[in-house]
């Protein structure tokens, strides 16, 4: 069991270095899916694992490469602090049905968008 937690960290360390994704999008979906976790225990686990250092080292080489616009991502993470801190709390109070169903939702509109406006 636990060889395939760190296989899905893996595939979202991957993913967070390639397209700068991995929590919602992998980690969220493997461990309620794939590992049968309680939808919200998967959230939090995510969010748990997603808490520096994780993300350090590949921040790290995105800003020595130039390509880290230090000013939006310290807004940015103003932004997630405060904003993942509401939408917990509020999350707590929501049947995890709803949030998976709402986390589908979001997927197909974000895909759609996407594919729509490819080059």
């Amino acid at each position: 069991m636990a060889l395939l937690y760190v296989i899905i960290g893996i595939a979202a360390g991957l993913l967070a270095g390639l397209f700068g994704i991995g929590g919602g999008i992998v980690i969220v979906p493997a461990l309620a899916l794939g590992m049968g976790m309680e939808y919200k225990r998967a959230v939090g686990t995510s969010i748990g694992a997603l808490l520096l250092p994780v993300g350090i080292l590949a921040a790290l080489e995105y800003w020595k490469s130039g390509n880290i616009d230090v000013r939006a991502a310290w807004l940015v993470a103003l932004g997630i602090t405060g904003g993942a801190w509401v939408s917990a709390r509020y999350a707590q109070g929501l049947a995890p049905a709803m949030l998976q169903r709402g986390f589908a939702i979001l997927l197909v509109v974000m895909a759609i968008r996407m594919w729509v406006k490819a080059a």
